[in-house]
């Protein structure tokens, strides 16, 4: 009897891979200038961005002082009416109206604080470096 001999396969083909950066790590160059650089070298431009910065945090600032200034300032009024009339108002005015309308009014100052300088803060950074766009490796 003739022996046969095992066919050998041959092996599969050998399958190439291609590897790079992945597509959402690639730093691409910015379109402009980063305003960052625009302010650590103390330009003109730089020099804009953090005034305008200054001038919104200033404008919220004097918005809360003329409020509490407002608020405080209508207290006196009440003190002067005669006794009989503004006994209980003057107790209500000082303990419940006076700290919770204080307390919404820094309320509003900081989140107008925090979000002026979220504003900024996107405007100076560079949009490859924007947080939430980056992959995990």
């Amino acid at each position: 009897m003739a022996e046969q001999q095992p066919q050998h396969q041959p092996p599969p083909p050998r399958r190439e891979i291609v590897t790079g950066v992945p597509r959402g790590a690639r730093r691409r160059p910015p379109a402009h200038t980063p305003a960052r650089s625009e302010i650590s070298e103390q330009t003109t431009l730089g020099a804009t961005y953090v005034r305008a910065l200054m001038r919104s945090q200033l404008r919220a600032g004097l918005g809360v002082l003329g409020a509490l200034a407002l608020l405080v300032g209508t207290l006196p009024v009440l003190f002067a009416l005669p006794r009989s009339s503004s006994g209980p108002l003057v107790w209500v005015a000082l303990g419940l109206v006076v700290y919770p309308v204080m307390w919404l009014i820094a309320r509003w100052y900081v989140t107008r604080a925090e979000r002026n300088e979220a504003d900024f803060t996107g405007l100076v950074m560079d949009p490859a470096e924007a947080p939430g766009l980056h992959r995990p490796a």
